[in-house]
């Protein structure tokens, strides 16, 4: 799987207007054929992978928030803050979001990026979070857009092989530091976290000494 990603990586030649001009053909004739067929009750298109794209096993959202410091966040307006930026079900649609992203390291503020699952929204109190939990890892200044990298492509490599368990990550810009984390379903599955534990230290190469917590979501509610 890495391999795929380091191919396409390269191969990543600035060709991204061509494709999305052919992409917007493609819709307009995909519209077409589509309003020849009945309408289906669903308000958007499905996110597929476009022709020779290589496929993910899941279709994942990109989410982007931002909030000024000091100010009390209710999960309400928390919701207001949290923007969607995209999803994606190829390798080849991940990395032409990707690569038009800020880089975690150079963002400023207080500012968070999200990839979860589809469906499943970046909040504690969403179906799929809501009895799990989260390996938190917190960075000095400098690591964070390396570590985010390894651990995206990780997660989207199924790279930490727990089935079902994963439902995103999330890599939080701070003043004095960057915390990264990965939020599974389950929290009292010790089998699954231990694993992902163990795969978070591979993929990320942490130094030994990197202290490494787990928090469920009900604690982090409280």
């Amino acid at each position: 799987m890495n391999n795929k990603f380091d191919a396409l990586k390269d191969d990543d030649s600035g060709d991204h207007d061509q494709n999305e001009e052919n992409n917007t053909q493609k819709d307009s004739e995909k519209e077409k054929n589509d309003h020849e067929k009945p309408q289906s009750t669903t308000k958007r298109k499905a996110v597929v992978p476009g022709p020779a794209e290589h496929p993910l096993q899941y279709n994942y959202t990109f989410w982007y928030s931002r909030r000024t410091p000091g100010r009390p966040t209710s999960s309400q307006s928390y919701e207001q803050n949290i923007k969607q930026i995209g999803t994606f079900a190829s390798v080849e649609q991940f990395w032409r979001f990707y690569s038009h992203m800020v880089r975690p390291g150079d963002l400023t503020g207080h500012s968070d990026f999200h990839l979860f699952k589809e469906g499943i929204k970046p909040m504690w109190e969403d179906d799929a979070n809501k009895n799990g939990g989260k390996w938190i890892i917190r960075l000095r200044k400098g690591l964070a857009s390396r570590c985010w990298e390894n651990l995206i492509l990780a997660m989207l490599g199924e790279q930490f092989m727990v089935g079902e368990e994963i439902c995103g990550a999330v890599v939080s810009v701070r003043f004095q530091e960057d915390i990264i984390s990965i939020w599974n379903k389950t929290a009292s599955d010790q089998a699954t976290t231990a694993r992902i534990r163990d795969t978070l230290r591979r993929v990320l190469n942490l130094p030994p000494n990197t202290i490494m917590e787990y928090k469920t979501h009900t604690d982090s509610i409280k």
